[in-house]
């Protein structure tokens, strides 16, 4: 796993700028109709689990716990698919979609940060991650009820949050990928 996250940091990158511009565009247009909402969501939960997946793959045959990013990355596919095939869905179902997307993907990120926790400085923020999106969804399924207007900016939030812990655990594991490339150099 470490080998993976090491080697594909730069994928963790492009996953939380994805995530800050969808953040960032849900306070920018506070007044979405659901139906877009549900065609961003579908498209940051696609693009996410391609990244994703391809994380996983790339170094699959060197990485024994490559396995965790494949199914979040399948997860989040499902996810993006399942908004544009009922594109008419309920608000409530979206909720709830999306709740159960950030609970199981969170896990999976808090579940890979106590793994790496001996081998990687900077673990705490995948866990932090994580753990934003497990309250996240929790927060999701306990307030279902709430505006079409709160929804979007907790939504935007989530993601902006979620986005900058992603960046940040990118940059300390391209820093940590130059130290350990440093050191097997002069070994």
């Amino acid at each position: 796993m470490l080998t993976v996250l090491r080697t594909n940091w730069w994928a963790l990158a492009i996953r939380g700028v994805l995530a800050v511009m969808f953040g960032v565009l849900a306070f920018i247009w506070p007044g979405l109709t659901m139906t877009v909402l549900v065609l961003l969501f579908g498209v940051y939960a696609i693009a996410d689990g391609i990244l994703a997946i391809a994380a996983a793959v790339s170094k699959s045959e060197r990485a024994t716990r490559w396995w965790a990013l494949l199914i979040q990355g399948v997860l989040g596919i499902m996810a993006g698919l399942l908004t544009f095939v009922w594109p008419g869905i309920t608000a409530l179902f979206l909720l709830y979609l999306i709740a159960f997307w950030a609970i199981f993907t969170g896990a999976f990120q808090i579940a890979a940060a106590i793994r790496l926790r001996k081998e990687l400085t900077g673990e705490w923020l995948m866990a932090l991650g994580g753990a934003a999106s497990v309250v996240f969804g929790v927060l999701l399924l306990l307030f279902p009820g709430a505006g079409a207007l709160a929804v979007v900016w907790w939504i935007g939030a989530y993601a902006i949050v979620f986005g900058v812990l992603l960046l940040a655990l990118a940059f300390s594991l391209r820093r940590w990928s130059r130290e350990y490339t440093l050191r097997e150099r002069t070994a």
